[in-house]
């Protein structure tokens, strides 16, 4: 804290010294983009826990962990692959909104470059009911391709019933 008294104590004197007074605040806009990106992430990882809570998943993950610290996408689908839950920092990796992508399926994001094999692997685990992980080139909103690292598995609830697929994803 001693080091922020000198720092404040510089600013003070270089900004008497300029005509125009005032505080530099595009530092503030940075921080206030942080600190909304952070809210928003919070606000997701407890969005997930509730879900977690309603539906009675039997496991629940370390949202937190991999939102938080990881910085990866959550993507939630029914059982019939339709997406329910989509985290907001989705539009940093693809430019999709959450609300974009709620009621469609995940292959929304695949076309052309997308490997058909991969694609195979992923629906075959998916039948089985069992994780996976894999590496996808995927499509963005605006058309430009990107590798996305997905690590996705079945949730079960507590009845040991198939409930909903989760899919934590970043950019590889």
């Amino acid at each position: 804290m001693e080091k922020m008294r000198f720092y404040d104590e510089a600013a003070h004197t270089f900004y008497n010294k300029l005509d125009v007074h005032g505080y530099p605040l595009h530092s503030m806009d940075l921080f206030a983009q942080s600190f909304d990106r952070l809210s928003g992430n919070l606000a997701d990882v407890k969005s997930l826990e509730s879900m977690a809570l309603s539906e009675k998943w039997h496991k629940m993950a370390n949202f937190g962990t991999e939102i938080l610290k990881k910085d990866r996408v959550v993507v939630v689908t029914d059982t019939q692959l339709n997406i329910v839950y989509a985290t907001q920092n989705m539009v940093e990796m693809n430019g999709y909104q959450p609300h974009e992508v709620l009621g469609k399926q995940p292959r929304m994001f695949q076309g052309e470059a997308t490997c058909r094999e991969t694609t195979s692997q992923v629906s075959q685990a998916i039948k089985d009911q069992r994780p996976f992980e894999v590496v996808l080139t995927n499509y963005r909103k605006d058309g430009t391709t990107y590798e996305c690292h997905i690590k996705s598995s079945p949730v079960f609830d507590k009845a040991g019933k198939l409930v909903n697929f989760i899919a934590f994803e970043k950019v590889a």
